[in-house]
């Protein structure tokens, strides 16, 4: 088992070692136990990318997203001392567990923000794993993690810090934006990246707009309040 990683019951079953025998080794002090059939070697100060990757062993498409995702790869505005990590996955009702939470402050977000069966291949091609980043572990690249920040904002996104994010980002790759674009599901966020894209010339709206077909919604502005009281108001084509 590598160090700086927690592992369960699955990984130590591999290794032929049952659940009994871990409970053992927990009991003598060799192990130490995080939570139900989680644990890690003793003494051992496992990473918050080494949960992510067990976590993402046990929960379907969970990956780094939205701000977190962009923070990896050189998009930052204002990092707190402990951010809270932005992860997204396939399950509506999956619950980050406490023994990871209570270590890193994680915040897990189950919505179906994109129809995949428009573009098969796109789910897989808009996760890797950046540069410098831990073997394995699973992000969005940037032009889905700016789709996941603009998900949640007036929720539990700050408004001026997504914006400064945004315009933060350098050079979106045309193609993989159209597509991701085309097959999101979310009015707001379709329309607040036009909005923003054309605020900050990030590229050419009406270019994007005649080679791909992006679902804007009705032909009204699309209206709502944010938690904060302030009214967002969003044109169709940006």
């Amino acid at each position: 088992m590598p160090r700086g990683e927690p592992f369960d019951l699955a990984g130590l079953k591999a290794l032929e070692i049952s659940a009994v025998l871990a409970a053992k080794y927990a009991e003598s002090g060799w192990l130490v136990r995080l939570g139900q059939g989680v644990y890690a070697f003793a003494g051992d100060d496992w990473t918050t990318h080494g949960g992510l990757k067990l976590l993402q062993r046990r929960v379907p498409g969970l990956h780094v997203a939205g701000k977190s995702a962009l923070a990896l790869q050189g998009v930052r505005h204002n990092l707190a001392l402990r951010e809270t990590l932005v992860l997204w996955g396939d399950s509506r009702l999956y619950r980050m567990p406490e023994w990871f939470t209570q270590r890193y402050p994680a915040r897990y977000v189950g919505a179906r923000l994109f129809d995949w069966s428009q573009q098969e291949s796109l789910e897989a091609k808009t996760l890797h794993t950046p540069p410098g980043v831990t073997k394995e572990l699973v992000v969005s690249v940037p032009e889905r993690a700016v789709l996941e920040l603009l998900h949640d904002v007036g929720t539990k996104q700050d408004v001026e810090e997504a914006m400064a994010l945004f315009e933060s980002l350098r050079s979106p790759r045309i193609a993989v934006m159209g597509q991701l674009l085309s097959c999101c599901t979310s009015v707001k966020t379709v329309r607040l990246f036009l909005t923003w894209a054309r605020e900050t010339e990030l590229l050419d709206v009406d270019a994007l707009l005649s080679v791909y077909s992006i679902p804007v919604g009705s032909s009204s502005r699309w209206v709502t309040r944010l938690k904060d009281g302030n009214l967002m108001s969003l044109k169709p084509l940006g």
